[in-house]
C-alpha cells in the first residue's frame, strides 16, 4: 500500500493510463533532458492524454514560469497550458505568503518562475539585502547564476530574516549530464549562513498540497525519475508511483532503496504509463516475474532465469526489498544486475 513499506513492485492488469485519472509528471529526465524531448515521452503521453488521462507536470525546478514550460513542452509536442504545470516556486510563494503580510518585500535569490509566483501572492520581490526585505527566498536561478546573488542571501540571513527555498535537489538532469541542482546552491548559503531554510518543493508537504489544489485529482499517479524527490513524495502523499529510468537512479539504487523510496511500478519509459504491469509473485524462497527468478543467497541477490532485463529488475526489487524490510539493502547485487545489462 502507499505510504507503507513496501516489499515488491506492484503489478497492474489495466493500463496505468486508465487505472489512474491524473499524472503527476515529474519534467527533467521524465519529459525531457535539457531542450530535448526523452525518447518515447511525446508518443506515450500523446496517446495517454488521447485516452482520457489528465496529465499535469509537477515540477522542483523554479527557474520557469508555468506559462514558459508550458510553451517548452508544447513544442516538443506535448501540448500543454500553463494551468498544467505545477512548480515548487508556486509551492513556496504559497508557503511564503502563508507567514506574511500581503504587500511584503522578499529578496529573491533564483529566476523569473519564482518573481512571477511571489507576485501571484501578493508579494514585493526585490534583488538586494538593502531593498528591506521581511524574508529570503532562493530557487534555481540556471547555470550562469552568479556567485554575488549567494552573497547578498547570506548578507540578509545573517541579519536574521526568515529564509525559504523552493527545493534542495543537489542535482539536476542536462543534456550533457547531470549538473549542480538548487540544493547544491542552497548548500553555499547554508554554510555561509548557518541557518536552515523552509522547503516547499518535493518530497515534503508543501509541494503536495499545491499539487492537490491545482489538479482536483481524485486517483493520482505520480511519475518521476528520482527516488528521494519524486517517490518519496508520492510516498508522503499516500500516492502510488512509477518510477522511469530515464533521470538520474539507475538500477543499482533502485535495488537498494529505502522503503519511502520504493515505488510502486517501475519502467524504462513513458511508455510503461500504456501498459499493465507485470506481477512479481512468490515463488518458494524467491521472488519470479516474467522469466526470471530472484533470491537472497549468502549475502547477494542470485538472478535465474531469462527473460525481459525490466522483469528481473522487478524480481531483484522484490527480493531486495523484501529482505531488506524497514531498511536499505545492504546485500551484494553486481553480478545479478550485470546479468541484466543495468
Amino acid at each position: 500500500m502507499s505510504g507503507t513499506s513496501r516489499t515488491s513492485p506492484s503489478g497492474s492488469s489495466t493500463a496505468l493510463s486508465e487505472a489512474y485519472d491524473t499524472a503527476l509528471l515529474d519534467l527533467d529526465g521524465v519529459v525531457y533532458a535539457g531542450g530535448h524531448a526523452i525518447d518515447h515521452a511525446v508518443e506515450a503521453l500523446g496517446t495517454a492524454r488521447d485516452g482520457g488521462m489528465h496529465l499535469a507536470y509537477v515540477t522542483n525546478n523554479a527557474l520557469r514560469t508555468p506559462a514558459a514550460v508550458a510553451g517548452h513542452l508544447t513544442e516538443l509536442g506535448v501540448p500543454a497550458e500553463p494551468d498544467d504545470v505545477i512548480t515548487s516556486a508556486q509551492a513556496v510563494a504559497r508557503l511564503v505568503a502563508d507567514q506574511l503580510p500581503a504587500g511584503s518585500r522578499v529578496l529573491v535569490i533564483g529566476g523569473e518562475g519564482l518573481r512571477v509566483a511571489l507576485r501571484e501572492r501578493g508579494l514585493e520581490p526585490v534583488e538586494s539585502a538593502d531593498d528591506d526585505p521581511v524574508a529570503v527566498v532562493q530557487g534555481y536561478g540556471g547555470p550562469d547564476m552568479a556567485w554575488g546573488r549567494f552573497a547578498e542571501a547570506s548578507y540578509a540571513i545573517n541579519r536574521g530574516l526568515p529564509w525559504f527555498a523552493s527545493n534542495t535537489d543537489l542535482t539536476i538532469p542536462s543534456a550533457r549530464g547531470i549538473a549542480p541542482g538548487n540544493g547544491a546552491a542552497v548548500e553555499v548559503v547554508r554554510i555561509a549562513t548557518g541557518a536552515e531554510p523552509q522547503v516547499a518543493g518535493k518530497p515534503l508537504p508543501p509541494m503536495h498540497r499545491e499539487t492537490v489544489l491545482r489538479t482536483g485529482a481524485e486517483r493520482p499517479l505520480v511519475v518521476g525519475d528520482r527516488l528521494d524527490t519524486d517517490i518519496e513524495g508520492a510516498f508522503n502523499g499516500g500516492v502510488d508511483s512509477l518510477l522511469v529510468l530515464t533521470g538520474v537512479t539507475d538500477a543499482a539504487q533502485l535495488v537498494t532503496a529505502v522503503p519511502e523510496h520504493r515505488p510502486t511500478y517501475i519502467d524504462a519509459d513513458l511508455r510503461g504509463l500504456l501498459t499493465g504491469q507485470p506481477e512479481v509473485e512468490e515463488d518458494g524462497g524467491g521472488f519470479r516475474c516474467g522469466g526470471w527468478t530472484a533470491s537472497a543467497r549468502d549475502g547477494r541477490l542470485v538472478l535465474d532465469g531469462d527473460g525481459e532485463p525490466l522483469d528481473g529488475l522487478r524480481a531483484l526489487c522484490a527480493a531486495a526489498w523484501s529482505q531488506a524490510g524497514g531498511h536499505a539493502c545492504d546485500l551484494d547485487a553486481e553480478k545479478a544486475l550485470a546479468r541484466l545489462g543495468l
